[in-house]
């Protein structure tokens, strides 16, 4: 369990590091939306196949909820794992805050750390949707973008699947919903990669981080459920 964990830290260490890490010291400006996208994505792939033998690379409470909704895992290694995941966003937030920090003109203020956000988007806090979009348009986006992406990586990882695609299958998935819906959100679809940089942020990032833990717990949630009654299980044997 320890190395489960471990693995756990470091995985979402490396996602919030990684993907918010384009997002704040590249940006729009530099490598835009789509390289943001590739940034998550990537950061997913590499982990996947670096510590997914460990512990299956969940690196989101989102997932290891829709696991466990699935019957694959106990409760008692689902908040273990939950713990390390968020542990490891926060962590690598901080991180991501030092390397910031060290260019003169960056602001935590002004410049953010990758945080998510619904509703028009406050001029003095950086708070909010980058596109403005409403919470209605948020939640939504959030629950069926997690949906989706909970039920691609239950079905390759199920039994039938071609393991040695999984990866490559999960992380470009990641890369769509972030193409789709950086406007919206700036995605989450992950409660610890929200709550990460939303610690260090402060209060008007953390006023908002209830949709980014509930709306995703409810599309993962989902997920597992049709993984648990069969409905999206390949017929085995």
């Amino acid at each position: 369990m320890t190395k489960k964990l471990a693995a756990e830290f470091i995985g979402t260490f490396t996602l919030v590091l990684m993907g918010c890490g384009a997002a704040v010291l590249a940006g729009f400006g530099i490598i835009g939306q789509d390289g943001i996208a590739w940034a998550f994505g990537l950061a997913i792939v590499a982990m996947a196949y670096g510590i997914g033998p460990v512990s299956g690379c969940h690196i989101n409470p989102a997932v290891s909820f829709g696991v466990w909704t699935a019957g694959r895992m106990s409760t008692a290694e689902m908040l273990g794992y939950w713990a390390a995941q968020c542990l490891g966003a926060m962590v690598g937030a901080g991180v991501l805050l030092l390397i910031a920090s060290g260019k003169a003109d960056y602001s935590l203020a002004a410049n953010g750390l990758g945080q998510n956000g619904y509703g028009l988007r406050d001029a003095v806090t950086n708070q909010g949707s980058p596109g403005d979009y409403s919470l209605v348009s948020g939640a939504i986006f959030e629950v069926v973008a997690t949906f989706i992406f909970v039920v691609v990586i239950l079905g390759v990882t199920q039994r039938s699947a071609a393991p040695q695609f999984a990866g490559l299958a999960i992380g470009l998935t990641l890369v769509a919903i972030h193409i789709v819906g950086i406007q919206v959100t700036g995605v989450s679809v992950n409660p610890a990669r929200s709550l990460g940089p939303a610690i260090w942020v402060g209060l008007p990032a953390l006023m908002q981080l209830w949709l980014f833990i509930a709306a995703p717990m409810l599309g993962a949630g989902l997920a597992g459920w049709a993984f648990r009654v069969r409905l999206l299980t390949a017929d085995e044997g």
